[in-house]
C-alpha cells in the first residue's frame, strides 16, 4: 500500500510546483508519514473489527517504510505492508478460545478422548472445532495427528495478518482513507513548513 502523488493526488502535485524545493520536500515527506501512520491505525482497527485477534498481534505484523529525502521529488514514498514471521500462516492457537487452557485441552474424558479445542477466526459466526486437534508445545501450538498412531503430528495453520491485510473490503477502506485524508494533511504540512521557512 503506497502513496503515489502523480496517480492519486493531482491537486497535491499542482500545489507542489508552487512551493520552494526545501518546503516542498519536507512537507511532502511529513504528510506521507503522517498519512501512512493513520492508515496503519485504521488497518489495525479494521482487522481487529473483523477477526478475533488483538491490536498488538496485528501491529507487530504490520511494517511501515517511512518517506525519506532521496531520488528527487517523486522518489519520496511511504509504504504500509504486512509481513509474515516465517513462511507459513498463523498457528491456530492465535484463534483458540481463551478459556481453553493447555491443561483443559489435554484432560481426557471418561471415554478416553481428549478435550475439544474450540476456535473462532472471524468475529461473525460461531465457534468451530476440528476433530482430533489438541494443544501442545506448552500451550503455544495446536496440533493434529496425521494417522491413528500417536506420531507423526502436524501444526495446524490458518489465515494470518498478511491475508487479512489483503482482504478486499478491508484494503479498500484503508485506501479510501488515505485518498480522502492525504490532501488535507499535505496542506497543513505545507503551511507549517512555509511559515517556518518565512520565519527564517
Amino acid at each position: 500500500m503506497q502513496i503515489n502523488i502523480r496517480s492519486n493526488f493531482p491537486e497535491v502535485q499542482s500545489a507542489l510546483s508552487q512551493l520552494g524545493k526545501d518546503v516542498r520536500t519536507k512537507a511532502l515527506a511529513s504528510a506521507m508519514n503522517k498519512t501512512i501512520a493513520q492508515a496503519q491505525t485504521q488497518m489495525i482497527r479494521e482487522i481487529t473489527g473483523a477477526y478475533r485477534v488483538t491490536s498488538g498481534y496485528v501491529r507487530e505484523r504490520l511494517r511501515i517504510r517511512r518517506a525519506s529525502f532521496k531520488d528527487g521529488q517523486f522518489g519520496i514514498s511511504a509504504e504500509l505492508a504486512a509481513s509474515r514471521k516465517g513462511r507459513r500462516g498463523a498457528n491456530l492457537i492465535a484463534f483458540v478460545e481463551k478459556s481453553t487452557s493447555f491443561t483443559q485441552a489435554k484432560r481426557r474424558r471418561k471415554d478416553g478422548t481428549l478435550g475439544q479445542v474450540f476456535f473462532q477466526i472471524k468475529k461473525t459466526g460461531g465457534k468451530q472445532v476440528i476433530k482430533g486437534a489438541f494443544i501442545g508445545n506448552k500451550g503455544r501450538t495446536v496440533f493434529i495427528r496425521t494417522s491413528k498412531d500417536r506420531l507423526p503430528i502436524k501444526a495446524l495453520t490458518t489465515i494470518d495478518v498478511v491475508e487479512m491485510f489483503n482482504q478486499k473490503t478491508i484494503n479498500a477502506r484503508v485506501v479510501g482513507t488515505i485518498k480522502s485524508r492525504f490532501p488535507a494533511i499535505f496542506a497543513n504540512e505545507a503551511r507549517f513548513f512555509t511559515e517556518r521557512f518565512n520565519r527564517g
